[in-house]
This record gives structure tokens, sequence and C-alpha cells, in this order.
């Protein structure tokens, strides 16, 4: 697996992939976004599967597996918006 997978903890920023894998935008095509976030992991579950929300507070019931996340690093760009 990719390099970005790894282990992460409470309160950590990731990345999750847009599920299903491979679905595309129509208004984008093949340039459309494979990430989407950020979001915050909100507990820790066994074998690498991972409770999250959105920055917002909304928490999702489901985990997900690691490998569907990987860390957010904030861009140096967002100040400038």
């Amino acid at each position: 697996m990719a390099d970005h997978v790894g282990r992460f903890s409470e309160g950590e920023l990731v990345w999750k992939v847009i599920l299903p894998i491979g679905s595309k935008d129509s208004r984008y095509g093949k340039w459309s976004p494979n990430w989407e976030g950020p979001y915050q992991i909100t507990r820790v579950a066994p074998r690498n599967a991972y409770f999250y929300q959105k920055l917002e507070g909304e928490e999702y019931s489901g985990a997900i597996n690691g490998k569907y996340f990987k860390k957010y690093y904030p861009s140096v760009w967002v100040d400038l918006l």
C-alpha cells in the first residue's frame, strides 16, 4: 500500500478517500478530486479502524479502515484566500 497509510491518533486531522473508489464527478471528469476533508479522528478502534467527524462536529456512526485515510497537512495557501 502507499506510504501515506499509517496509524492515526485521536484528534489527528486526516484526508478521507472519496468512496466508492474510482467514482468521478461528471463536472470534473478525470480531474475529480480523490480525497476530501479534513476530518478529525475521534476514536481508535481495533484492527486499524477509526471513527471520525467533520471539523464542525458532525460525527459519522461507522468506523473506516485506516487505509482510506491519509495525514492532513494544512496548506500554506489557506491563509491567502
